[in-house]
């Protein structure tokens, strides 16, 4: 456990990659008791660097949302706190708002925000650079102009996206312009296919992450994509049935839809961490899902990016070993990207 020097100290250094100078405010946003120490360091490290910092604390949920539901807060309906978030500078996001209307509403008013989770040895580990950010960057100038998108890998996956509705959105790990949002630690980029034009089939093997389940994959998982739905689950093994009930237990459709696709550009992350480590509720699993040439595919919710799908039902699975194509250029191949400006120096 990292004593409250050493947060403070971390924490001082994050928030000045976010550009927390004197005369801004930030908020601290927590929840009941979970990450006070947290809360304490980030308020301690604002007023170092001059900023005005308080905290809004809301009553602790009944369940927590993390593993689970995405989008459903405890800020839900609560006009007075959600307005003062709006009028600060930057938010610490100690909650979990993503994919939540509430968050887009802060968003856009102009507030930055970080959402922060992870636990510190996480957070030391990845901690952002100005290189991880220019090339994640580079990523999105790439993504942001293609037309098509398609990943294929050794095991039969072979799925295509026609792009270009939606924006891009890239995680580096730290913000510092109006209204981005971003997760510390990180480093990846994604964006969705054009609504109904994703069809293909993904292939989940051995290895690849299914980060709700907290789990690699044992036993091959076939998804069958026809107009940006799911449409067909095979697999014969435990793997497969469990794919399979946690998407049932939502008993929505929705949650079936194909949400974001992008790549991992973090070498700090490892994709052995989820091995290593007994994760619960104390880590989103953001080592999987920034790791470095990883392909990215996601089920479910898409709010993040501007869509209308808010089902409470999100997959996020980091795949090994796949290539990725945009417009027919090679961007990852076998889980190695290419360009040397997305390469770590």
């Amino acid at each position: 456990m990292a004593t409250d020097i050493e947060l403070l100290e971390l924490f001082r250094e994050e928030l000045k990659l976010c550009k927390v100078s004197t005369g801004q405010v930030l908020i601290v946003l927590s929840e009941g008791t979970t990450r006070a120490d947290y809360a304490r360091a980030f308020l301690g490290a604002a007023t170092l660097l001059g900023a005005e910092a308080f905290q809004i604390n809301l009553p602790p949920r009944t369940k927590m949302g993390i593993a689970g539901e995405v989008g459903r807060t405890p800020l839900a309906g609560n006009r007075p706190a959600i307005e003062a978030l709006k009028a600060a500078d930057i938010v610490i996001d100690l909650v979990g708002l993503l994919f939540s209307h509430e968050q887009n509403e802060i968003t856009a008013s102009g507030t930055r925000m970080l959402f922060v989770h992870e636990p510190f040895d996480v957070l030391k580990k990845m901690f952002p650079t100005q290189q991880l950010r220019q090339r994640v960057e580079y990523g999105e100038a790439l993504l942001g102009r293609a037309r098509t998108l398609r990943v294929t890998s050794p095991h039969g996956t072979d799925v295509r996206y026609e792009m270009g509705q939606y924006p891009v959105m890239t995680e580096y790990g730290f913000t510092d312009t109006p209204g981005r949002w971003d997760h510390f630690p990180s480093g990846f980029l994604l964006s969705q296919g054009n609504d109904g034009a994703v069809n293909g089939k993904v292939v989940l093997a051995p290895g690849d992450i299914v980060v709700a389940l907290r789990r690699y994959v044992a036993s091959p998982i076939t998804l069958t994509i026809e107009r940006g739905m799911v449409t067909h689950i095979a697999g014969d093994g435990l793997d497969a049935e469990l794919f399979r009930g946690y998407i049932e237990s939502y008993n929505d459709p929705r949650a079936y839809a194909v949400s974001h696709i992008g790549w991992g550009l973090n070498h700090l992350a490892r994709w052995t961490h989820l091995s290593t480590t007994r994760q619960g509720d104390s880590e989103i699993g953001v080592n999987g899902l920034a790791y470095y040439g990883n392909v990215l595919f996601s089920l479910g919710p898409n709010t993040e990016l501007g869509g209308t799908n808010d089902t409470a039902c999100h997959m996020d699975i980091p795949m090994r070993g796949c290539s990725l194509y945009l417009d027919d250029t090679l961007i990852v191949e076998n889980g190695v990207v290419v360009d040397p400006a997305m390469q770590p120096a």
